[in-house]
């Protein structure tokens, strides 16, 4: 795990002299190590996860990014423990704040989601009870959480509703799904999520469906709250003007591997991963021109072939060499810049000096 945060303790405990006591390091709050997991189907096994390793601190926000199909939903239902009856975990582990998720069965696993660990969905249409009042939703997990009688039920619902900015929350308490926009649909969504005042928040495509009005506004409640409560939020998303936006740092996914974890800034500066660096091409960003978006060749591999290269980028990969036939992982190539790539990207200039003295 030390490639993944390599500096995480450090950066909270450097001195200056005349200045307060430093602050303690960010808790660690969810450790994925070498997770696998993988589909059983008729047509063959699905590796949809290989060896993949992550980890948020209290209060940080990390955005997970990467093409359908990469494995970012299937990572997430893996850490809240709700996968598909197919879905398999073959090796790894998932801790949150220092236990064991994956030792964590029926109940014991209930009583941490909704309370420790929350989730958006993608979309709140399907998400919410079709038939059920929003606020009676949002009362049904403080009844499984909270010790709290049904008033006082009713009132925290109705601050729910009125925390996610919803307005005349008592009104909209009695409201069915159906008679709330998108929007609103979502804020309903986030304010069942943070009912409990959950440590963990995972935000999965949250602003799908929306308008870039609405998009924005969303994106700004979710920050703003994470920042508030001192909630690590892993948000997953298409959209890398987005994850720019509002993350701490960035995990890169592709075909089942995280291929690059660095900072925000750092990231898009100066990307290491080739996959990373035809993402951020294929990106529009402010006014540039759709001309100037160049596709990323090729298709992802099929998960159920045996013949899946180390690097499942490398067929796609122009810097393809013999060396990326061998096995790989996360190696650390600045402060909290990891990269999985026998030939990432910005090491010409040395391997052409290498050559130039040979």
């Amino acid at each position: 795990m030390s490639a993944l945060i390599p500096n995480a303790a450090a950066e909270g405990s450097i001195a200056i002299s005349g200045t307060a006591a430093p602050k303690a390091p960010a808790a660690l709050l969810l450790e994925v190590d070498q997770l696998a997991v993988e589909f059983r189907t008729r047509s063959g096994t699905v590796r949809a996860l290989e060896d993949v390793s992550l980890a948020l601190a209290e209060g940080e926000t990390v955005g997970l990014v990467g093409e359908s199909g990469s494995g970012k939903s299937v990572l997430s239902f893996a850490a809240m423990g709700i996968q598909d009856p197919a879905a398999r975990i073959t090796a790894g582990s998932l801790r949150f704040a220092g236990q064991d998720l994956l030792a964590h069965k029926g109940a014991a696993m209930k009583a941490l989601r909704g309370r420790e660990m929350a989730m958006i969905f993608q979309n709140p249409r399907v998400a919410l009870n079709p038939i059920r009042a929003v606020g009676r939703q949002i009362e049904d997990v403080l009844a499984r959480h909270t010790d709290l009688h049904a008033a006082a039920r009713r009132r925290r619902a109705i601050e729910c509703l009125a925390e996610v900015r919803i307005p005349d929350p008592e009104r909209r308490y009695a409201a069915y799904p159906f008679e709330l926009s998108g929007g609103m649909c979502q804020r309903v969504m986030i304010a069942i999520a943070l009912a409990c005042k959950p440590r963990l928040l995972i935000a999965d495509e949250p602003t799908t469906g929306l308008d870039v009005t609405t998009q924005a506004a969303i994106m700004r409640l979710i920050s703003e709250l994470s920042a508030e409560r001192r909630m690590a939020t892993l948000l997953i998303t298409h959209d890398l003007g987005l994850a720019r936006e509002y993350c701490d740092r960035i995990a890169v996914m592709h075909a089942g591997h995280i291929v690059e974890v660095g900072p925000t800034e750092t990231l898009f500066a100066a990307p290491r991963h080739p996959y990373t660096e035809r993402l951020i091409a294929a990106t529009p960003v402010g006014a540039a021109s759709l001309d100037d978006l160049a596709a990323i060749e090729g298709n992802l591999p099929d998960l159920r072939r045996t013949d899946l290269p180390s690097c499942r980028f490398a067929e796609r990969c122009a810097r393809r060499g013999r060396e990326c036939d061998a096995p790989l992982g996360l190696v650390a190539v600045g402060a909290q810049h990891s990269v999985a790539c026998h030939r990432p990207l910005g090491t010409e200039s040395a391997e052409a000096q290498h050559v130039a003295f040979a």
